[in-house]
């Protein structure tokens, strides 16, 4: 009687990186709800709107910005369990969807709303909604004494960070936003950068350091209204 086989049956995670790929678009989405509220709001800082109209667009950021992080832990959920299957290797696909939900469940309990506040892109929309702040009270306080001066000079020196390039490392005249991980870059910069990689048949990465979107497509990029005006509003204030 012919032995019993040993060969593992290969399971197919097909249509698990197809969902994947397609979750591409939910963080698009939720990139340009982060750049429209930006915006907005420094719009409204702009026009010295009333303290809740701005209060508003932070909530709303807030709540981009933890959308964003569950969409992240559901991709981290999804990673995890699917590599844990490919090394056991079981005879018979589980309850991937139980799975992963478990999974991603354990992962939003660890989810404190000082987090979100404490994110990178949270402290970016702030950061610059200070800024405008401080550009539009210039504008209005001629007289400003010296001791100000200082203080405005060092916030605007902190907030130049922002304005500079990762690939050229000079401030940004026609910044462009990565609608996929939510970096700006000099347009022609990165332009060019995925331009050449193509050529060369391989995917291109972003620039800036830690981030994990290994795969930019020109259709990627859209302009950064709200970076423009910020940057725009910073070299307004130098000529004063």
């Amino acid at each position: 009687m012919p032995g019993r086989s040993t060969i593992m049956p290969v399971i197919s995670f097909n249509s698990v990186d197809s969902a994947l790929s397609s979750l591409k678009t939910c963080h698009v989405s939720i990139n340009t709800g982060i750049e429209v509220t930006t915006d907005v709001a420094l719009a409204l800082t702009e026009l010295e709107a009333a303290a809740e109209d701005i209060s508003n667009m932070e909530k709303l950021m807030l709540d981009y910005v933890s959308m964003d992080q569950e969409l992240e832990q559901f991709v981290q959920a999804v990673d995890e369990i699917t590599h844990q299957i490919r090394q056991e290797r079981p005879e018979r696909m589980p309850d991937l969807k139980a799975l992963v939900d478990k999974r991603f469940n354990e992962l939003k309990n660890l989810n404190k709303d000082e987090d979100l506040i404490k994110s990178d892109k949270y402290i970016h929309f702030k950061g610059q909604l200070k800024e405008m702040r401080k550009q539009v009270g210039a504008e209005s306080q001629n007289d400003s004494s010296s001791a100000n001066e200082i203080d405005e000079d060092i916030a605007v020196t902190q907030s130049q960070r922002n304005f500079i390039c990762p690939i050229t490392q000079r401030e940004m005249e026609c910044p462009v936003k990565n609608k996929v991980c939510g970096h700006s870059y000099e347009e022609e910069a990165i332009i060019k950068i995925i331009q050449n990689k193509h050529k060369q048949k391989k995917k291109a990465r972003c620039p800036v350091v830690g981030c994990d979107n290994g795969d930019m497509n020109q259709c990627d990029l859209s302009m950064d209204t709200a970076l423009r005006r910020a940057i725009e509003n910073h070299k307004k204030h130098q000529v004063r």
